[in-house]
């Protein structure tokens, strides 16, 4: 199976970063956070990579022309201003109708990726996501009339599941996408959502985004301190 990773927006919320650099080249440690991402799934022997790339493509294409690990990697320029469907659309030739993982290029989780496949393989859908739990950014209050009976500081999620990425997905899909300007969180996974062909893999382990300088920086410290939660390899 081949990882397709979306690797061509601009990441205007880390733009101290990004005004040199795909957001996907943002460094934790001394490797690019694709790098890190890539890692996670060779440790499951998924060592062939689709990057679905946009802004400053160059930049990553050069870096994996230079790398030391044994990866199979197209770096396809999938166009400036194509949104996500419209990129995955661009590489349907590349995956020569099969099933295929969908990442996001700034996306760090330690999931169990044998067991996100054995899930998808058994729910027979056209797509699985993950659905994960971020840092709760709110305090939780259970109200009763005008009185408070419960008080929980900032839960998982905000006792929410997001779209955590990390898909699996059946070429069908492709046929779902018409043009650059598809989103594929909006129509074509909303459509495929109506006709009940995508369940949901939960993944309840630590999920840090990487949105900002702060979260840039406290990924780092982790790395540093040599406690990356999403650290599956020796």
């Amino acid at each position: 199976m081949k990882a397709v990773i979306l690797a061509g927006g601009r990441g205007t919320r880390l733009v101290e970063e990004t005004k040199s650099k795909p957001k996907p080249m943002v460094k934790i440690g001394d490797k690019p956070v694709l790098w890190h991402i890539m890692k996670i799934f060779s440790h499951y022997n998924i060592n062939e990579f689709v990057l679905c790339c946009g802004y400053k493509y160059e930049i990553i294409k050069e870096y994996f022309e230079n790398i030391s690990e044994k990866w199979s990697v197209e770096v396809v320029d999938t166009g400036l201003d194509t949104m996500t469907g419209g990129r995955i659309k661009r590489i349907e030739k590349y995956i020569n109708n099969e099933k295929f993982f969908l990442l996001y290029g700034d996306d760090l989780k330690s999931v169990n990726i044998t067991e996100l496949l054995n899930f998808h393989i058994k729910n027979k859908k056209f797509v699985t996501v993950t659905a994960a739990q971020p840092p709760g950014r709110f305090g939780i209050l259970k109200l009763e009339e005008d009185n408070v009976v419960e008080m929980r500081e900032k839960p998982p999620g905000d006792e929410n599941w997001i779209n955590g990425g990390y898909y699996i997905l059946e070429p069908e899909i492709f046929n779902y996408i018409s043009k650059d300007s598809d989103i594929w969180e909006n129509g074509p996974l909303n459509k495929l959502i109506e006709e009940k062909q995508v369940s949901a893999f939960k993944y309840t382990g630590i999920y840090q985004p990487l949105d900002t300088l702060n979260d840039k920086i406290d990924l780092e410290k982790m790395w540093n301190d040599g406690k990356p939660y999403w650290k599956v390899w020796e």
